[in-house]
């Protein structure tokens, strides 16, 4: 017992605040009894100071302390539903892609409508491309009543085509992919 005359960190003290806190909890001390282990843990200066508030409520052997859990690393999660085959990875493309040809709410809406019924992958990222269009067309709408806003929509259409380029790529790649500031109006 060596260490019982060394000083005491605020960790040292929080320590034994918590399994004091735990034994209260669990009924083993009286208000009393946890006011006065509080005080006593939170004025201790050295380890010698706290070994008593420790023995009495688990006995002369310490606790078993356990360390935090091991982490193992495994395959990454795969989130949502995934491309039954090329056609799947396509249609899905199609549906970010279309708004290049110049339909640009209404051909998302065209995929989830037809392709969104036999596929659940075309129907996710046909939705999340007309949420995307919607939200554009809107921003455009808004930004346009003022001088500012008129000056920011081409800003606002050109990351529009870019995000529509990158989420069709990553949709040939049966890949997920969810546009930044996006309102998501149609479930």
């Amino acid at each position: 017992m060596a260490h019982l005359h060394l000083r005491v960190s605020d960790k040292d003290r929080e320590q034994v605040v918590e399994h004091v806190t735990v034994a209260f909890t669990e009924g083993r001390l009286t208000k009393d009894e946890f006011d006065e282990r509080l005080h006593r843990a939170m004025t201790a200066r050295v380890h010698g100071d706290l070994v008593p508030i420790m023995t009495d409520i688990y006995g002369t052997r310490p606790p078993v302390r356990r360390g935090p859990p091991r982490f193992r690393p495994g395959p990454p999660p795969r989130e949502g539903v995934r491309a039954r085959d090329g056609g799947d990875r396509v249609g899905a493309a199609a549906a970010h892609l279309l708004p290049f040809l110049g339909i640009f709410i209404l051909g998302p809406l065209i995929m989830m409508l037809t392709g969104g019924k036999t596929s659940p992958y075309i129907r996710k990222h046909a939705v999340e491309a007309l949420n995307f269009q919607l939200t554009v067309f809107l921003a455009s709408i808004v930004l346009a009543v003022t001088f500012v806003g008129m000056v920011l929509v081409p800003f606002v259409w050109v990351g529009g085509f870019i995000a529509s380029l990158i989420g069709g790529i990553i949709a040939m790649t049966d890949g997920d992919f969810r546009y930044p500031l996006n309102i998501r109006m149609v479930k």
